[in-house]
């Protein structure tokens, strides 16, 4: 059973001015081929879920700028520390998804002033390592929220908190949608607005990011307390190198 949702009608965008759009915005920052693998995560259950549907316009439109994408279906996670949820086939899944990608996109809903127990229990368990692998760290982040009332930064300044705490790389832009009941039309797509259009530039700049970071990613990660602690020496080529530069 795979939880990845399906992408309805993926090429379409009726809410994009394509002639205002980059279909390659990393053009010229780096390699942007193979494309950059963009896994996303919504924070709600509800039939019709407002962070569902702009998680999956965001997906559109990062396939529109050359990534691959997948949307993982949380609907039968486990609680964290639930007994056996470590072997749920659901956790397993999610942490597959996160080793597979380079970059996320994390959107919640703002319950409370907060984001909700769904979208808290997908990050909780993406534990910062599994043996010597570590399924966050290094890889670009966007935080997204939608709000039923007037727009608000609760969820993705909490958002950009446990990204950071994740040890991932989150982009400066973010998308904050208010009255999201109101963007959307009764298929499930966004209106025009300003709200799309700063979806627009946030997924156009998580490709860039990710893109620009990807031939650095190994090295930007590598620590000292991790070698130390794993007994991996630097090799004297690379010390003698750092101190030819000193």
């Amino acid at each position: 059973m795979s939880r990845l949702r399906t992408l309805a009608d993926p090429d379409l965008l009726p809410a994009l001015q394509p002639e205002f759009a980059h279909r390659r915005p990393a053009l010229g920052l780096a390699p942007d081929q193979p494309p950059p693998r963009i896994l996303l995560l919504y924070g709600s259950l509800r039939e019709r879920s407002y962070s569902r549907l702009a998680v999956e316009e965001a997906a559109r439109l990062l396939q529109f700028f050359g990534a691959e994408t997948r949307i993982f279906d949380p609907s039968d996670l486990p609680w964290p520390d639930q007994p056996g949820a470590d072997d749920h086939p659901a956790v397993r899944e999610l942490r597959e998804l996160s080793l597979w990608s380079e970059g996320q996109v994390w959107c919640s809903p703002e319950r409370h002033g907060q984001i909700t127990g769904v979208m808290k229990a997908q990050i909780d368990h993406l534990p910062l390592s599994i043996g010597s692998v570590r399924p966050t760290q290094g890889r670009t982040l966007a935080v997204m929220q939608v709000s039923g009332g007037s727009q608000s930064f609760n969820a993705v300044n909490t958002l950009r908190l446990l990204g950071r705490w994740m040890r991932m790389v989150t982009i400066p832009n973010q998308s904050s949608v208010a009255k999201a009941w109101q963007e959307f039309d009764e298929a499930g797509r966004m209106k025009p607005s300003a709200y799309y259009d700063r979806i627009v530039d946030v997924m156009e700049e998580l490709v860039r990011f990710t893109v620009l970071l990807r031939p650095h990613a190994a090295q930007l990660v590598d620590r000292y307390s991790e070698r130390r602690e794993a007994g991996q020496p630097v090799p004297d080529a690379a010390v003698q190198a750092t101190l030819a530069s000193m």
